[in-house]
């Protein structure tokens, strides 16, 4: 078809996320040696354009508080170049134990956000 598969969207909204927790001091793997997962409940997709093999994309992406328990990672994805809009959408993560229980969200995560929306 010319563009990139539509799974892929999701796996560079992963990137997405990895760089922004890791630029705001707590990468995600540091998030589950604390004892805190956050396992995807809800994702929103939105195709806007096209992109190929081995283009530069950009991937801009931001975090903000989703109730008590949950956040919500918003990306989007531009042609590297030229700026042209790829896609964009949100994944909404409920906060919870190793064992899946939910948790609130921790101080120190209430302090990342901050870090991540400033």
């Amino acid at each position: 078809m010319g563009t990139f598969y539509n799974s892929r969207l999701l796996e560079w909204m992963e990137v997405g996320r990895s760089e922004l927790t890791r630029a705001a001091g707590i990468p995600y793997v540091e998030w589950e040696k604390r004892g805190v997962m956050a396992p995807i409940v809800e994702a929103n997709l939105k195709f806007r354009g096209r992109a190929g093999y081995d283009d530069l994309l950009n991937i801009e992406t931001s975090c903000e508080r989703e109730g008590r328990a949950r956040i919500k990672f918003e990306s989007v994805i531009t042609q590297g170049e030229t700026g042209q809009p790829v896609a964009e959408g949100f994944t909404i993560h409920a906060l919870t134990n190793p064992e899946g229980k939910p948790l609130r969200i921790p101080q120190w995560v209430n302090e990342l956000l901050g870090d991540m929306t400033e």
